[in-house]
């Protein structure tokens, strides 16, 4: 008995103790709140944990990064109270009548129009949460946990530049010149920078996370400053063109300038086998048998289109996401700064300065010159909800121009 009466006056002791623990750290753990409280946002960017360099141009898998067995993921640092608002919100409330302060109101007006599409207007997948979104529609959700961010990149909207800036917050690209990661985006190569490993998107974390993914996105989402960029949809999809069929491009002319040939060519005989010799004999798709195709493919359900004519809201879904930053490819300079202030990354980079793409509003009307209004009609229909999500006026002289 006294055996059994010692070990309880040990357990109740034991519990006491633990108890007035809980309560002497009570403030430092944030209640119980399993991420540590420390703020990052003003860190440099961690250098390798090696110790070594490594091999040029590596590029590592995201698993390198951020492994299944890594509790509590790195990023989820801050409670809900304990974040920093974003510097957009300070600024209002401050009355500041600066650009940052110009910027904010426009930002403010940009998100509010998408709220208000999203609300009143119909179109495909308007209404599906979030959780509904299949993995494979995610990964242009690009994703800094070091920095709290996370991009929806655009293809044809200086995507290339800004997962530049991507890679070097990241430091998931050595340079093989200094055997350090790249700290300059425009010294990151742009032909390196698309490639998928790179790059930790939403669609890997299944991969890394297994059933606690749609959990820890719901969390980053909830927590991370979340931006895109965007551009009139017609001269995107002018753009893209240009890009992929106007000069060869054995990829593009393989999976689709092939098929567009033979669906709507009108050729007699075989096609050329590569995009070198189908140049070279003069064989190339026109811009209104590319737009027959779209049509047609959206007809026969096709609904997933090659991420550089995709929909924007098929590849960021801004109905789910609430973005807390929306810039356009016609004041890229100038949302640039501003966006960089509000990561809080201003310090570290700058945007990069590089050639612009060329492709001009003003060529709308002599693209869509050859191709009948009614088609010009049902091409815009496509692209409607970009086209208001993001205010971009609808194209009146090129729907109606004959």
């Amino acid at each position: 008995m006294g055996t059994w009466r010692g070990l309880r006056v040990a357990f109740i002791l034991g519990s006491l103790f633990m108890i007035l623990l809980i309560i002497t750290y009570w403030d430092d753990v944030g209640g119980f709140n399993l991420y540590p409280l420390r703020d990052r946002k003003h860190e440099r960017c961690p250098q390798s944990t090696t110790g070594h360099p490594l091999p040029a141009h590596t590029l590592p898998a995201s698993s390198a990064r951020i492994s299944s067995t890594t509790w509590p993921p790195a990023g989820l640092n801050k409670s809900a109270e304990g974040r920093e608002r974003p510097q957009l919100e300070r600024e209002d409330e401050e009355g500041d009548e600066s650009p940052d302060s110009v910027g904010s109101r426009e930002q403010m007006a940009r998100k509010q129009r998408i709220m208000d599409v999203c609300s009143g207007n119909d179109f495909p997948g308007r209404t599906r949460a979030f959780e509904q979104i299949p993995n494979r529609e995610l990964d242009h959700l690009i994703v800094d946990d070091t920095h709290q961010i996370i991009y929806c990149y655009v293809p044809k909207v200086a995507c290339t530049n800004w997962k530049r800036v991507m890679v070097v917050l990241s430091q998931s690209l050595v340079s093989p010149v200094s055997g350090k990661p790249y700290t300059d985006p425009e010294s990151v190569p742009p032909d390196l920078v698309h490639n998928s490993t790179l790059h930790l998107t939403f669609a890997k974390f299944w991969r890394h996370y297994g059933s606690l993914s749609r959990h820890l996105m719901a969390l980053k989402l909830q927590h991370y400053t979340k931006f895109l960029f965007v551009r009139d949809p017609f001269v995107r999809l002018i753009s893209a063109f240009r890009n992929k069929f106007g000069r060869p491009n054995e990829d593009f002319y393989r999976q689709f300038g092939s098929v567009i040939l033979r669906r709507y060519g009108n050729l007699s005989g075989s096609l050329p086998e590569t995009a070198a010799e189908a140049f070279a004999a003069g064989i190339k798709p026109t811009f209104q048998q590319f737009v027959s195709y779209l049509l047609d493919a959206e007809t026969e359900k096709e609904s997933i289109f090659n991420e550089h004519w995709r929909q924007v809201y098929r590849l960021c879904h801004p109905c789910q996401v609430k973005y807390d930053f929306i810039g356009r490819l016609e004041t890229l300079e100038t949302d640039a700064e501003h966006l960089l202030k509000l990561l809080q990354v201003d310090h570290l980079l700058r945007f990069p300065s590089g050639a612009r793409n060329r492709t001009a509003a003003s060529w709308e009307r002599d693209w869509f010159a050859q191709i009948p209004v009614s088609m010009r009609t049902e091409l815009y229909k496509l692209y409607q909800p970009d086209f208001e999500l993001f205010g971009y006026p609808k194209p009146d002289g090129v729907l109606h121009h004959r």
